[in-house]
């Protein structure tokens, strides 16, 4: 019987052997302009598959590479005990990037390896196709005209929900729109320049570092420190840079707004004021998520969708800005909350309060797609962003079966093939657009393959 039950299945395609599925490596390739540096994630196994994931954009590659020696000889298909095992190695932002980007390549492997897509794994889907908010960024010549132009095209390309900039980079150069400590702003425009827009090859490594070391100093200085306000010449700037953009866009199409700089909460208060009139789908991030209380004083003082989350690591992170009531739309980015099964919990518990889930993406179609699955099997979904419109080869970096390209008439179709749904990346493409400064593409990792620390949280 032995012997003729070994003979059928010899003659019976098995896609996998799930149960003695193992991770053998993990490498990397740092890509530049898709439409930020993105770190693309290949995990190897030892029956041939591999599981594609990404780091958070502009991140760090090693919150992932120290994660290596905790997952070699394992099981991907075990996601939730793996996942538990790294996440006390993540954090907020991009330090949640290299957990996330893991979670996502072990729900590949496990989709392929019972040859079926991640979204049935998480309970089925609510939708068959996922709505894209189209990101614009911030044009500097012709102003709310300019901007209204702009995403006029993208209407006209399909898209049915849009995203701009608005805030005090759109009114700086003029004066008389902000105030600040004498000599502040100029300090941040010139350290901006120096580091980002000038050649630093001339500068030692002294020279260099000091210069590095500033511009992280007077970035990282949160809203409420800055001293940073917004005139009333500047309020009326914003106010008709929003009626231009309407006036091309029109007022049906839900709008909302981002990057409004680092003003306090009383200055997004006049400023949330000032723009309701214009009907915005929300205001995106206006102080940092971490302000609880602020969140729920601007949310009662001003009638517009208040929404925030991209930084944010874990579902209990969430839970305290939903019983203040200080969102009416959470926003996770998949490549830092947690991953994908995380991002569907934080939107069935935000769910529960009665707030809907957009999910933030500026990353690869690796990331995107993850996105697409957390969606389709999250009922309160509303839409996802999409910042790559204006990059030709960015559905190139992705080989398999799906529609090219993946974004049609503003909405991408959930895969029914197994994983993400990528059958392979395109080496040719990546090659084309690794980071100047980051050359390697899926070089050895073998210095990691043994880290080892005892990382146990109790005694």
């Amino acid at each position: 019987m032995t012997e003729q039950y070994d003979s059928v299945l010899a003659h019976v395609k098995t896609h996998s052997n799930p149960s003695e599925l193992r991770i053998t490596d993990i490498r990397f390739a740092d890509i530049a302009g898709a439409p930020m540096h993105c770190m693309l994630i290949k995990v190897y196994t030892n029956q041939g598959l591999v599981g594609f994931g990404e780091v958070r954009d502009m991140g760090e590659k090693i919150f992932a590479q120290m994660l290596k020696s905790r997952l070699i000889g394992e099981n991907p298909c075990h996601i939730d005990k793996l996942f538990r095992r790294i996440k006390q190695f993540g954090g907020h932002a991009r330090q949640g990037g290299g957990v996330s980007g893991l979670e996502i390549a072990l729900w590949d492997l496990a989709g392929k390896a019972y040859n079926i897509p991640i979204y049935q794994m998480l309970g089925g889907k609510f939708r068959d196709k996922i709505r894209m908010y189209c990101d614009t960024d911030a044009i500097d010549k012709e102003g709310g005209n300019g901007m209204g132009k702009a995403l006029k095209k993208r209407m006209e390309s399909g898209f049915t929900f849009l995203k701009m900039d608005l805030g005090i980079q759109q009114i700086v150069h003029e004066p008389g729109t902000i105030s600040a400590p004498l000599g502040f702003i100029e300090e941040m425009n010139a350290l901006t320049n120096a580091y980002y827009h000038e050649d630093t090859s001339k500068l030692s490594e002294l020279e260099l570092r000091n210069l590095r070391n500033r511009v992280y100093d007077i970035y990282n200085i949160a809203h409420p420190f800055t001293g940073i306000h917004i005139t009333e010449k500047g309020l009326d700037m914003l106010e008709q840079y929003v009626a231009d953009v309407r006036s091309h866009i029109g007022y049906e199409v839900p709008l909302c707004v981002d990057h409004f700089g680092h003003i306090g909460v009383e200055d997004a208060i006049k400023l949330g004021r000032r723009i309701e009139k214009f009907n915005l789908a929300w205001l995106e991030d206006m102080i940092p998520w971490q302000y609880t209380e602020q969140y729920k004083r601007l949310a009662n003082s001003v009638s517009t969708p208040i929404c925030t989350g991209e930084d944010i690591y874990l579902k209990e992170n969430f839970k305290p800005l939903l019983e203040a009531g200080g969102v009416s739309i959470i926003h996770p980015d998949v490549l830092t909350s947690g991953g994908i099964l995380e991002t569907k919990k934080i939107g069935d518990m935000a769910q529960e309060y009665g707030v809907a889930m957009a999910i933030h993406m500026a990353e690869s179609p690796i990331a995107c797609l993850a996105a697409v699955h957390a969606a389709a099997a999250t009922e309160n979904f509303l839409a996802l962003e999409f910042h790559s419109f204006d990059i030709p080869w960015w559905d190139d970096l992705i080989i398999s079966k799906l529609p090219k390209p993946l974004v049609q008439n503003g909405f991408i179709t959930v895969p029914d093939a197994p994983g993400l749904g990528i059958e392979d990346l395109n080496d040719e493409v990546i090659a084309q657009h690794l980071h100047p400064e980051i050359p390697g593409l899926w070089e050895p990792t073998d210095t990691w393959n043994n880290y080892w620390s005892s990382d146990r949280l109790w005694s």
